[in-house]
């Protein structure tokens, strides 16, 4: 079986116009030393300082950074490094380079910049939070650098234990998760409308 987290390092989109664009996953950085490629994906955070900006990078497969030297980018590319929001969409063209120092050991040295897509106001800033604020913003906060490695984690022992089943010839089956009554002795039930008349709850039991 194809290991998940290593397939498909080479991603076609189909854009306006209907012409198709290669784009590399930050995961494959390594098999793309000194080659140009083009990244796609999320600002997670940047700083900067003078003439050079280091953005952040996230597309779900990895975390890279991009230096963006002002002297070697566009003005275009070099506005959108300047005001860029976190979270907004890029597509980021560069030469890929090998430095222990980089987070996860390589970098993007950048040649030009596109936002795909700005952002809004985002909640969840690189500053520290409370617990409770971060759950309130959870479908944010997922994408964050912690939990998109608890969730990467999970996912390997999920599939490790459903392989294991899968191996040995066992079925899945999947329990309802809606009852009519509580299955334990318990008062504390989430109650949910039912079709026009009728109300359920969300299980108690897996």
């Amino acid at each position: 079986m194809p290991d998940p987290d290593t397939t498909t390092p080479t991603l076609s989109a189909e854009r306006e116009g209907g012409t198709i664009e290669d784009f590399t996953r930050i995961e494959a950085l390594a098999d793309h030393v000194d080659e140009t490629i083009t990244l796609k994906g999320w600002l997670h955070n940047q700083r900067g300082s003078g003439g050079i900006k280091f953005l952040i990078l996230r597309d779900g497969s990895g975390f890279v950074q991009c230096v963006v030297p002002q002297d070697a980018v566009d003005e275009d590319s070099w506005a959108v490094a300047n005001d860029v929001r976190q979270e907004a969409a890029l597509e980021i063209t560069g030469t890929v380079s090998a430095d222990d120092r980089a987070p996860g050991g390589y970098e993007l040295q950048v040649d030009a910049v596109e936002r795909i897509g700005e952002s809004g106001d985002y909640p969840v800033t690189p500053k520290e939070h409370g617990i409770d604020f971060l759950m309130e913003h959870r479908h944010l906060w997922l994408r964050s650098e912690s939990q998109w490695a608890v969730m990467r984690i999970r996912n390997r022992i999920v599939t490790a234990i459903h392989d294991f089943f899968q191996d040995r010839g066992f079925l899945q089956t999947d329990a309802p998760i809606l009852t009519g009554n509580a299955v334990e002795g318990t008062s504390t039930l989430f109650e949910l409308d039912y079709f026009d008349d009728d109300t359920a709850y969300l299980t108690q039991s897996g």
